[in-house]
């Protein structure tokens, strides 16, 4: 098994109700560390610019209102296969199709209030962390 680094967001909606400490708790008891974390206020540009690859879709706009609608917490997680791993810990997009005991399932509020955004592979994963830390904000 490969010890690697994936990229997670908690969402506005997550953060306006405190379930920070309750989504990290699941990230923690599946075996992931969190390596580094922010609380940070996304601007447009920064919302518009990650989110750009959606810009041709219906709900991009809507997309970057929301994400910048307040704050949210970026964050890295380490573990073993940390993408599938958070992946599944995440639960489908859609919260009435994700399995039971995910975060989806459990705390989303709709398909785009769903509280975690998580890299999709493990390049997705570099481009991500890498947009919101830089190198000396990782230990190790």
């Amino acid at each position: 098994m490969a010890i690697e680094r994936t990229f997670s967001i908690l969402k506005p909606d997550a953060t306006r109700r405190n379930l920070t400490g309750k989504i990290n708790a699941k990230f923690e008891d599946a075996g992931l560390s969190i390596v580094a974390q922010r609380r940070i206020q996304m601007t447009t540009a920064q919302a518009e610019s990650f989110y750009g690859v959606h810009r041709e879709r219906g709900f991009f706009r809507d997309l970057v209102t929301f994400m910048t609608s307040g704050p949210v917490v970026v964050q890295v997680l380490e573990g073993e296969n940390a993408v599938l791993a958070n992946r599944e810990i995440m639960g489908a997009t859609n919260p009435a199709n994700a399995a039971a005991g995910t975060i989806r399932k459990e705390f989303a509020e709709s398909i785009e209030a769903n509280s975690v955004h998580g890299s999709d592979s493990a390049e997705n994963a570099a481009i991500e962390i890498a947009y919101f830390f830089a190198g000396c904000d990782i230990p190790g």
